[in-house]
Parts: structure tokens; C-alpha cells; sequence
């Protein structure tokens, strides 16, 4: 698929996918002779990856360093260092999950105070 497809399918916009292939967090899998990016159902995945990434508060860094760790455990899903730091990606996640949370209701008891008011 096209850019713009892409694009439509994630709801990110085309300038983002463009930035995310200029500083290498994706890549697309192909390009037309005329220079068109392509980009496989894969790269959607990996893109729908870094887009539940955004909303925890990873940088583009952390989101890069969690896609080497999934691409260093499909190549080598024994890797004991990769597992481990995964292992801690996924608790981080957790922790970052619960402030989210804790954020949220303290919206809604925001919320809350100003519609009785």
C-alpha cells in the first residue's frame, strides 16, 4: 500500500510517516520507480506498535530501542538479554498504564466538580 493508505488505515498523518521513515523508526518495505513508498501489511503492524507506544509517553528513542528488541527476538527468540529487557519494556508499560489511569480519573473528578457547579 501507498503512503496515504497507510496513513488512513493507522490515523497517523502522512507527515508523521514520512518523519518516522527519515529518522529510521519505519522503514518502508519497498518504493516504486518512481520513488512512491510502499508498505506491507507488517509495516502496518509495526506502525499500529509505535502508535500504542504514543499514548504512555515513549519517545521516538524508546519506541526505536522496543522495535530492536522485537526484531533481535525474531531473529533469535532464545536471546536470554533480549527477553530480559523486553521483560522490563513490559513492566514499564504497566507502570506507565497505571499513571495514565490515575491521570484519567483525575479528569473525571475534574469533570465531575465542574458540571455540578
Amino acid at each position: 500500500m501507498q503512503i496515504g493508505e497507510l496513513a488512513e488505515r493507522t490515523g497517523l498523518s502522512i507527515r508523521t510517516l514520512r518523519h518516522y521513515d527519515e529518522i529510521g523508526l519505519l522503514r518502508p518495505s519497498a518504493r516504486t520507480e518512481g520513488g512512491f513508498r510502499l508498505y506491507t501489511a507488517d509495516d502496518e503492524s509495526r506502525l499500529l506498535l509505535i502508535r500504542r507506544m504514543k499514548p504512555l509517553g515513549y519517545s521516538l528513542e524508546q519506541m526505536g530501542e522496543l522495535l530492536s528488541v522485537v526484531d533481535g527476538l525474531e531473529t533469535d527468540s532464545s536471546d536470554e538479554a533480549l527477553r530480559a529487557r523486553l521483560a522490563d519494556i513490559r513492566d514499564e508499560a504497566h507502570q506507565r498504564r497505571e499513571d495514565l489511569r490515575r491521570k484519567v480519573a483525575a479528569a473525571d473528578e475534574f469533570i465531575a466538580q465542574l458540571e455540578a457547579r
